[in-house]
C-alpha cells in the first residue's frame, strides 16, 4: 500500500474524533494481551500488574491445566518457549511429543507437571529477539495460577477503586479433556464462582472451540467470545471453517451462544486500511468485535507503519489504533497498554507527528 494511500485513510480516522477521545465512552476496550507483554516477559504477575498500571481495561490470562487439576497462566500447554524448562536436567525425562489439535508438538507440557513441580520453574521472555530488554527479567518470576491473578486483580481493584476486567483464554480445551479427564471450561467456572465472581461482573471467557462456549452458554450468563483467525477452523469442529463463520449466517449462529468474537486485525482492516464488513455484519448480529493484536515493534506492523528496519524498534502504533477506531470496534487486544491508552488520549495530535 502507498504511503500517502494510508495517510489519507489516517486522516479520515482521526477526523472522526476529537483531539482527546480518552474519555468518550465509546472507545474501544484496551485488553492486555497476557498482561503488559510488550515490556515484561507474558503471563506472569508482573505482567498484568504493569498493565492495570498502564490503564488496561482487562487482563488476559490464557488457561491451561496441571496435572494435579489447577489453572495455570501460560500461552500454551507446551511450556519450554515460555520457562527455563528445558534447562532443568530433573525434568529432561519429561519432554514429550503430542499431537494437538492436529499439530506435532515437541517440548514440555503442563498438563504432565504438578502445579509444586511448576513453581520451581521460572519464566522467560518467548520473543527474545523482538524484546531484548524483556530479557532481562527471565529467570525472576513464577509461573501463576488463575486464583493468583484473580486474587491480584481484587487487590488493585481495592487500591483503585476501579474495577479491572477478567478475559481468560480456554486453550486447546478439546485436547486437555481427553489428555488429562479435566473439563477445564467447568474448573474454570469454579474458580470464578470461588473467588466471588458472577456474570454481572467484567468477564469474558473466549476460546477457539465451540463446544466449552456452547457448554458455558447452557450453564450460566457469562459473556463468551468465539476467537477467530484468517484461516483454519474450530480444532473441535473440524465441519466448520472461522471464514464461513465470519460470514453473516454463520455470526448469526455463533450469536446463538457467544456474545462477541475475537478476530484478527486483517480481518477487520483491508490490506489498505479500510474497513472490512466484518464489524458491521457482527454487529447486526448482535455480536461484539474485539480485534487482536495491536503491538508496537516493527515486526508486527504494516509496512507503511514501520519506523524504520530494525524489526524490533517501535512503529506507528497509533496509526493502526486509529484504523481500528475508525472501523468501530469494540476492543482491542494490546500487548502495549500504555501507548494504546496514549493513542486513545492525544491521536490526532500523533498522527499529525
Amino acid at each position: 500500500m502507498g504511503q500517502g494511500v494510508f495517510l489519507t485513510l489516517m486522516a479520515a480516522a482521526a477526523a472522526m474524533m476529537p483531539a482527546s477521545v480518552h474519555a468518550q465512552s465509546g472507545d474501544p476496550l484496551i485488553i492486555a494481551h497476557r498482561g503488559a507483554s510488550g515490556e515484561r516477559p507474558e503471563h506472569t504477575l508482573e505482567a498484568y500488574d504493569l498493565a492495570i498500571d498502564q490503564g488496561a481495561d482487562y487482563i488476559e490470562p490464557d488457561l491451561v491445566v496441571t496435572k494435579d487439576g489447577v489453572l495455570v497462566a501460560r500461552h500454551e500447554n507446551e511450556i519450554s518457549g515460555t520457562t527455563d524448562v528445558a534447562a532443568r536436567p530433573e525434568f529432561a525425562e519429561r519432554k514429550r511429543t503430542k499431537s494437538i489439535d492436529g499439530n506435532s508438538v515437541t517440548g514440555w507440557f503442563a498438563e504432565d507437571f504438578t502445579l509444586a513441580e511448576l513453581r520451581t520453574l521460572r519464566a522467560r521472555e518467548r520473543l527474545p529477539q523482538i524484546r531484548p530488554a524483556n530479557a532481562r527479567f527471565d529467570g525472576l518470576y513464577q509461573v501463576p495460577t488463575f486464583a493468583e491473578v484473580i486474587a491480584l486483580v481484587r487487590a488493585r481493584e481495592a487500591l483503585s477503586g476501579k474495577r479491572i476486567g477478567l478475559y481468560p483464554e480456554l486453550k486447546h480445551p478439546a485436547f486437555l479433556t481427553q489428555e488429562t479427564g479435566i473439563d477445564t471450561a467447568a474448573l474454570l467456572v469454579e474458580e470464578l464462582d470461588r473467588a466471588g465472581l458472577t456474570p454481572d461482573d467484567p468477564v469474558f471467557i473466549q476460546s477457539f472451540e465451540v463446544a466449552p462456549l456452547r457448554q458455558l452458554n447452557a450453564s450460566g450468563e457469562w459473556k463468551l467470545v468465539l476467537l477467530m483467525a484468517p484461516e483454519g477452523g474450530p480444532a473441535d469442529t473440524p465441519s466448520l471453517s472461522y471464514a464461513a463463520m465470519a460470514r453473516p449466517a454463520g455470526l448469526a449462529e455463533v450469536a446463538q451462544y457467544a456474545d462477541a468474537i475475537g478476530v484478527a486485525i486483517p480481518m477487520v482492516l483491508n490490506a489498505n486500511g479500510s474497513a472490512t464488513s466484518l464489524v458491521a455484519d457482527a454487529h447486526a448480529a448482535g455480536l461484539q468485535v474485539h480485534a487482536w493484536t495491536l503491538r508496537k515493534e516493527n515486526a508486527f506492523l504494516p509496512p507503511a507503519l514501520r519506523f524504520g528496519d530494525d524489526p524490533s524498534a517501535a512503529g506507528n502504533l497509533p496509526a493502526l489504533w486509529a484504523l481500528l477506531k475508525g472501523a468501530q470496534v469494540d476492543g482491542v487486544f494490546t500487548d502495549d497498554p500504555l501507548p494504546t491508552s496514549r493513542a486513545k488520549c492525544d491521536l490526532s495530535v500523533q498522527l499529525r507527528e
